[in-house]
């Protein structure tokens, strides 16, 4: 089954990787960040060596985006960001796994201090994933 990790982090500031730019994450100590990023990049090496990494791409700062909508009969197109909110969307990862569990450990280790991570089934997998 595939899924969708999608990264949502403060818009200010901006920067990838997003956790270096979260206050939450700065006021840690610099070994508590150390060990952070590296059972990132240990768990993330392993989804990778599984064949589970399909795609990823992290995304320029929510200022540079445009807004599409229907409004009164037409189109209106506005700059971005695209919604009032205290995060926006700053990323995204496909994955390709045997299980929802799977899927579950491997976007917890996207999930630090300051981040939010939703983690979506595709549909083109036959299933809408509201079971």
């Amino acid at each position: 089954m595939k899924y969708v990790i999608l990264i949502h982090s403060n818009p200010r500031p901006w920067g990838h990787p997003t956790a270096d730019y979260l206050p939450e994450h700065q006021v840690l100590p610099q070994e508590q960040r150390d060990r952070l990023n590296k059972d990132f990049e240990d768990g993330f090496a392993e989804v990778i060596r599984r064949g589970e990494f399909v795609h990823g791409e992290a995304l320029a700062a929510p200022s540079s985006s445009r807004l599409f909508r229907w409004r009164d009969g037409d189109r209106v197109a506005t700059d971005g960001p695209y919604a009032e909110g205290k995060e926006h969307f700053a990323g995204f990862f496909l994955i390709d796994v045997d299980s929802h569990e799977r899927a579950e450990e491997i976007a917890t280790l996207f999930a630090g201090p300051g981040e939010t991570v939703e983690l979506r089934p595709v549909m083109s997998d036959g299933s809408d994933g509201s079971t």
